[in-house]
């Protein structure tokens, strides 16, 4: 009986464990809660208007945070993923797109 007590304890250890294991990639942030609209809009006016400054096509978001003030967004530019910061505001435009990998590149 104490052997079987064991073995279930080590194999719901493991079982545990197994969650653990980190998978190699970037890391992204969840997207914005579907209900969430002037966050969404703000992610994607940010994606367009740091795609053109960066004239990349190869951008996505990593991470954004909404206020009412405007929405900050991340963007991961080209295979590296570089990063890029933009504010997106309600009325569709943004400001102070700006690269993180090189401070104030523009």
């Amino acid at each position: 009986m104490s052997k079987l007590l064991n073995l279930t304890a080590t194999a719901a250890a493991l079982a545990m464990l197994a969650g653990c294991v980190e998978t190699p990639g970037p890391a992204r942030m969840p997207a914005a809660p579907a209900g969430n609209a002037p966050e969404e809009a703000g992610r994607a006016a940010c994606l367009r208007d740091v795609r053109a400054v960066t004239a990349n096509p190869e951008a996505v978001v990593l991470g954004s945070s909404f206020s009412e003030a405007g929405t900050e967004v991340i963007i991961g530019v080209g295979p590296t993923q570089a990063r890029w910061r933009c504010i997106a505001y309600r009325d569709g435009t943004t400001a102070d797109i700006m690269s993180l990998t090189d401070e104030g590149y523009l």
